[in-house]
């Protein structure tokens, strides 16, 4: 892509929008200069004497600017007093109009916008450290940017509503987050914020329009091939657009809310374990709330995301009664065809003997009627809906549905887990096959150690350049259960609870403690902060990896060690703990 010149838009903007009242400006002081050197004056003896250009020149720049160092170089005679009286006026009013333009000019959207995309494209050219390209900040994009700037992640935002540019300047993010309003669908604008940087390391595509993302995605794929994209869609045939292009990560949260409810209703544990992590550090833990129930469950709107939740629920075996006003035929539903709103079509569904009731359209006040319409019907319904506007959330809320859909904040918490720890999303994905009962076994767990909020989540590498406090005991043999020991005292556990361990590609879900570790092993991790760096010293200081992995205390300084003869354990003869003695 062409890099355009850094300042030629505003330097030629501005020149442009002041060419008129600098050619009336410079008209005036030449016809000024001009006029003061054919007025002829008087010297001192009373001889006729005229001003020389370089003198009138003089007098004049003084005289517009309101310096006024006096007449030179001889006093005026009345006909120079004359002119210099009119030219003083004809200055005000040129200098007026100047600056009346230059004002209007610095007032004008286009000069701003100029202005701005200079300044963006200036900082966006001087980032080393690496950052992400993010093309959307609505509601999705602002909570994504709020979380990844928590973790110290350099982001670079494109959008094409200067309302949501705006809000970078408003929230309180820890680093400066450069800006444009401009369309993320034109390869040129992404060339601009960095795609071809080389410290992007990520391109993630959140606006609203799935046409939009697909572009960006489709570019991304086509400049930067190999660079990790994440994309937001509701749309299948736009997702398999997509993939046609490379491999990127697609969210499509209606996917999703179908894919949770389906975990929920066979593996409670699992869901509530899955949502916790995917909350982000700090996040309370879920409540467990009602579990949704087998049986037979309504759909109140076949859009894109009615489609989607029926066919999720069918592939449970349930079955599924679909209300609508233009119903499709599909193998496998029950239609109604009609308002869900009126009372006499919501009743022909039945819901005294359904066991769940989605509102799913795309109008929140409709969807808040029916739930309001549902529990009338049926107290005991289990009850879903979609929430389409940030304003509405508060209804909502107060609706206390059982399973309530936002998309924007569902592909935001699906982002954040891919983003923040890669590992965490494998786990998640591996994570239902092991059971309900492991699930319930973990949270007990997660619960001793980091209480009713989630702690730091955090991924540990086990090689001689990230943990060389490990180095020789990597050859020998440690085990996972004495290195979560507390480095002040070995007896107590840290308040850290593994959850995956990686190894040649093949991971290990909840490895027990007496697993021996290896180089090269990978290791997911959750807990409290205090915890995190206390491991961090285990895994950096040999002195204290000594103590805890061997209950041997050596001393830190070399001359200690050598007069006391204890040294920390070489690669080659690693020191065995003392449980093993």
């Amino acid at each position: 892509m062409a890099r355009p010149t850094e300042g030629s838009p505003t330097v030629f903007l501005v020149l442009r929008r002041m060419r008129a009242p600098l050619i009336v400006l410079i008209l005036i002081f030449a016809i000024s200069v001009f006029g003061l050197t054919l007025i002829p004056g008087r010297d001192d003896g009373g001889n006729p004497v005229h001003m020389g250009f370089f003198d009138a020149f003089y007098f004049m720049s003084y005289t517009a600017t309101t310096i006024g160092y006096g007449e030179i170089p001889h006093p005026f005679t009345g006909a120079q007093r004359l002119w210099v009286t009119a030219t003083i006026y004809l200055t005000v009013i040129g200098w007026a109009y100047a600056i009346g333009a230059l004002l209007a000019t610095l007032r004008d959207r286009a000069f701003r916008e100029a202005l701005a995309h200079r300044r963006f494209t200036r900082t966006v050219r001087r980032l080393r450290e690496p950052f992400l390209l993010v093309v959307g900040y609505g509601q999705t994009g602002q909570l994504l940017g709020r979380a990844l700037d928590a973790l110290g992640r350099r982001l670079v935002v494109v959008d094409a509503t200067p309302e949501h540019v705006d809000t970078l300047d408003i929230d309180p993010y820890y680093a400066d987050i450069p800006g444009l309003v401009a369309n993320g669908a034109n390869p040129h604008t992404l060339g601009i914020a960095g795609l071809e940087h080389p410290a992007c390391e990520g391109v993630v595509a959140l606006t609203d329009d799935d046409e939009v993302n697909l572009t960006v995605a489709m570019t991304a794929a086509l400049v930067r091939p190999g660079l990790p994209v994440l994309a937001r869609t509701v749309s299948p045939a736009i997702e398999h657009r997509m993939r046609a292009f490379g491999s990127p990560t697609v969210i499509n949260p209606f996917d999703r809310y179908g894919d949770h409810l389906r975990l929920a209703l066979h593996a409670p544990s699992a869901y509530l374990l899955q949502s916790w992590l995917i909350g982000g550090e700090d996040a309370p833990m879920p409540e467990p709330g009602r579990p949704p129930r087998s049986g037979r469950w309504v759909i109140s709107g076949y859009g894109r995301f009615g489609q989607k939740l029926a066919e999720d629920l069918r592939t449970e075996g349930i079955d599924v009664t679909v209300i609508d006003p233009r119903p499709d035929e599909a193998p496998g539903l029950t239609f109604i065809e009609g308002d869900a709103s009126e009372p006499s079509v919501l009743a022909e569904a039945d819901l005294a003997g359904a066991a769940g009731f989605v509102a799913g359209t795309d109008n929140d006040a409709t969807n808040l009627s029916l739930v309001a319409a549902a529990r009338k019907a049926n107290p005991s319904l289990f009850v879903g809906a979609r929430q389409n506007r940030p304003a509405t959330a508060p209804l909502f809320a107060a609706m206390e549905i059982d399973w309530l859909l936002v998309p924007s904040e569902m592909a935001a918490r699906e982002i954040y887990a891919r983003l923040s720890t890669p590992l965490l999303w494998r786990f998640l994905q591996e994570m239902p096959g092991r059971g309900d009962e492991w699930a319930a076994e973990t949270l007990d767990r997660m619960r001793a150690h980091c209480g009713m909020r989630l702690g730091a989540l955090w991924k540990v590498t086990l090689t001689a350049k990230e943990t060389p406090g490990l180095e020789p005991w990597l050859a020998g043999g440690a085990r996972l259960g004495d290195l979560l020991r507390n480095p002040r005292d070995r007896d107590v556990h840290l308040d850290a609870v593994p959850l995956m361990l990686v190894r040649d590609g093949e991971t290990v879900l909840g490895p027990a403690e007496d697993t021996t570790l290896a180089a090269g092993d990978q290791l997911l991790l959750v807990g409290r902060s205090g915890a995190r760096r206390a491991l961090l010293e285990t895994l950096t200081n040999r002195v204290v990896a000594e103590y805890v992995l061997a209950g041997r205390t050596v001393p830190s300084g070399w001359v200690w060690q050598r007069v006391t003869g204890r040294t920390p354990s070489s690669p080659e003869t690693p020191v065995r703990s003392s449980d093993d003695t």
